[in-house]
């Protein structure tokens, strides 16, 4: 596990002492597993950033806490939607020989027969849920779509062969369909309404004087 993270104790553990070590650029954070008790820490912001690119959302890497080394992975993070800064992260020491669940995004390639024909491709299952060991996550789980028409789905029961871990979903959840096009029809009251002629105000009353 070539990628390690440097991250330092804390032991003031106040909201003053938590806004102050964001404002010195760093992020804090717990450390927690089944085996070790919780411990406050925090990390360099950049360096965070850094491993997060390098190993990804499930990535493993290895957390050093004054010396001692946590093979971890990062199970929570918040985020300040404004800012995008992040505000805390939860770093879960895992065990390498025991399966763990994780959430692996779903990535679409390829192109729909079906959108070319007006369709519309919706996506509605970002995430997939897996059991397996650490090791054994997949980044993401890639999903062609280019044989998709016009009414078609991919639901997980389609996926089972074709990814190597246990997936967790219920059978029945569509990960992605193809909607037809949406039709709007103008309805008979308008063409009606819009075929009529104008009624003639004061039509009657001229012909009476004349």
């Amino acid at each position: 596990m070539a990628t390690t993270l440097q991250a330092n104790l804390r032991t003031d553990l106040t909201g003053s002492s938590t806004r102050q070590i964001r404002k010195d650029g760093h992020v804090p954070a717990i450390l927690y597993g089944n085996k070790i008790d919780s411990q406050p820490v925090y990390v360099e912001s950049v360096e965070f950033l850094k491993t997060v690119r390098e190993v990804g959302k499930n990535g493993l890497f290895s957390l050093n806490v004054d010396g001692s080394k946590h093979q971890v992975m990062i199970h929570d993070m918040q985020i300040d939607p404004l800012k995008n800064e992040y505000l805390h992260v939860d770093f879960f020491e895992v065990d390498m020989k025991s399966e763990i669940d994780a959430d692996v995004p779903v990535r679409l390639t390829g192109e729909s027969p079906g959108s070319t024909e007006g369709g519309v491709v919706t996506h509605l299952l970002y995430d997939i849920s897996v059991k397996c060991l650490p090791n054994d996550i997949p980044e993401e789980i890639e999903l062609d779509i280019s044989e998709l028409n016009i009414g078609d789905s991919i639901q997980i029961t389609d996926l089972r062969d074709k990814v190597s871990v246990e997936i967790t979903n219920e059978d029945e959840e569509t990960v992605v369909t193809v909607q037809p096009p949406t039709v709007i029809e103008e309805s008979e009251d308008a063409d009606e309404s819009g075929d009529a002629e104008p009624e003639v105000i004061g039509e009657d009353d001229s012909n009476k004087e004349e």
